[in-house]
């Protein structure tokens, strides 16, 4: 592939159509279904699958396929199949993965921003869903047609675009297996949903943390009541969900208590964390906006990566019973209630952790209070097979072609369900689970952010990715 021809092509495929077409994408608030349970009478999402719809059916490939596939009461998803250009192994597939739906707004959008509202500053593109997840439709089928302008050949490509990601893509398996004997059997998956360390080089993700989370609610009273009259008898809903979750985590430290949350790490992580680390250097943690005077937690280094990447982390998302501070008067509360966030290393049993953390919160209540954990998500982690030499030499060289820099391999402490579903199904296949939120991006917070940049170059590593492969699938 001629990386400088390639170049030109997506840069100006990017400037001309598929940035005008992320701003339209991020005037639509399609919330996943998580957040929205009204999303089908809202319309939201239906838009959003239509504009990105037309736009690749606008730039289609010969022979190219495209369908909204839908399955009653389930989110809608975007199936594309581009035939594979060039002789060679007619078995060989490419599975390009990305998804649609949006996280909900979050406060502290800086002035000038909003979620909703496109807005370009230098090279960069502010508004939920850009970089989280939206690009991905639009790269996926531009690197494919930066490999036609050239004459390149290619394996036949599946695109799946689903609207669930975000929820946990609970309605993804069931697409899945309706359209499995189209989709086939891939021999290299791709993802565009994942991080990046900086925006300097290629980074390709080798494992994801699992989730678990639910709400954990803490009941005294019937009703509120004067704080002075019961203070002494009545046990504090609020102490006792504090004891509730020491059980789970060290206030002092962070560390998760019980062993059953913890798993091996395996030899190959531990030294691309320290390389990772290296690269990065101190900008592994000075990428969060802390406050003056706030530092990290924990050692620095490989050990912080691995803290990030391979071990659990609790998180209170949200809270309920407790009255905004202007409303607060002097009341022992019935009720305190949060959501309960427990990322989970890659190879931990998220079900068996959902249960076990169940178990852990609601077994011996003390002073017998009313306590229920109700469980909402468990999606397993994921940990990438061994990469084939042939994956691995593509990489580093479309990075050094397009970024300048060899890539880095890194863990993510996110969660993609959908890698640790096509592990599964498809054992042998190849993964480059890659992307663009790096540095101050900010998925899923205020300020989220594309790099142009950065999606221009991906776009490119992935033509090149592709092009490898087919060479690769021929030879073998």
């Amino acid at each position: 592939m001629d990386s400088a021809v390639a170049q030109r092509f997506v840069n100006e495929l990017w400037d001309a159509s598929i940035v005008p077409e992320l701003m339209e994408y991020i005037r639509i608030p399609n919330k996943s279904p998580a957040f929205d349970a009204d999303w089908q009478r809202h319309g939201h999402m239906e838009d959003a699958v239509s504009l990105i719809e037309l736009w690749c059916r606008t730039h289609a490939l010969a022979d190219m396929h495209i369908e909204v596939v839908r399955l009653e009461g389930r989110t809608p998803l975007l199936f594309m199949e581009i035939p594979g250009h060039g002789s060679g192994d007619d078995e060989a597939c490419v599975l390009l993965y990305g998804h649609l739906d949006k996280q909900p707004e979050m406060h502290g959008w800086r002035a000038g921003l909003g979620p909703w509202t496109p807005v370009m500053e230098g090279e960069r593109l502010f508004g939920r869903g850009g970089a989280d997840d939206g690009y991905a439709a639009f790269a996926s089928l531009a690197a494919i047609r930066a490999l036609a302008e050239q004459g390149l050949a290619h394996a036949r490509c599946v695109i799946l675009i689903e609207a669930c990601e975000e929820s946990g893509s609970y309605d993804l398996p069931f697409y899945i297996d309706a359209l499995a004997e189209r989709i086939g059997k891939p021999n290299l998956v791709i993802c565009l949903d994942s991080g990046a360390g900086n925006y300097d080089q290629l980074w390709c993700t080798t494992s994801l943390r699992g989730l678990t989370s639910g709400d954990l609610s803490v009941e005294v009273l019937s009703e509120g009541v004067h704080s002075g009259d019961a203070g002494g008898i009545v046990p504090s809903s609020f102490r006792i969900l504090r004891a509730l979750l020491a059980r789970l985590e060290d206030a002092a430290s962070g560390r998760i208590l019980p062993e059953s949350f913890h798993v091996y790490i395996p030899e190959e992580r531990r030294l691309q964390a320290a390389h990772a680390a290296e690269v990065l250097g101190p900008g592994l943690f000075e990428r969060f906006p802390f406050l003056d005077g706030v530092g990290p937690v924990g050692g620095g280094g490989g050990e912080m990566v691995l803290e990030r990447t391979w071990r659990p982390a609790l998180e209170i998302t949200g809270a309920a019973g407790l009255p905004a501070l202007e409303d607060a008067g002097n009341v022992a509360r019935p009720l305190t209630a949060v959501r309960v966030s427990l990322r989970l290393p890659p190879t931990c049993d998220a079900a068996r952790a959902s249960d076990e953390l169940k178990k852990l919160l609601e077994t011996d209540p003390p002073y017998g209070a009313r306590v229920r954990f109700r469980a909402e998500m468990a999606g397993d982690g994921w940990n990438a097979p061994p990469t084939s030499a042939w994956l691995e030499a593509s990489v580093n060289a479309a990075s050094r072609a397009h970024f300048g820099r060899d890539a880095v391999y890194m863990g993510e402490g996110g969660t993609i369900p959908f890698m640790g579903m096509l592990g599964e199904k498809f054992p042998e296949a190849q993964f480059l689970i890659t992307g663009v939120l790096g540095p101050g991006s900010n998925a899923h917070g205020p300020n989220e952010f594309l790099d142009i940049p950065t999606g221009k170059k991906l776009t490119c590593c992935v033509a090149q990715v592709l092009h490898d492969h087919w060479v690769h699938a021929g030879k073998s």
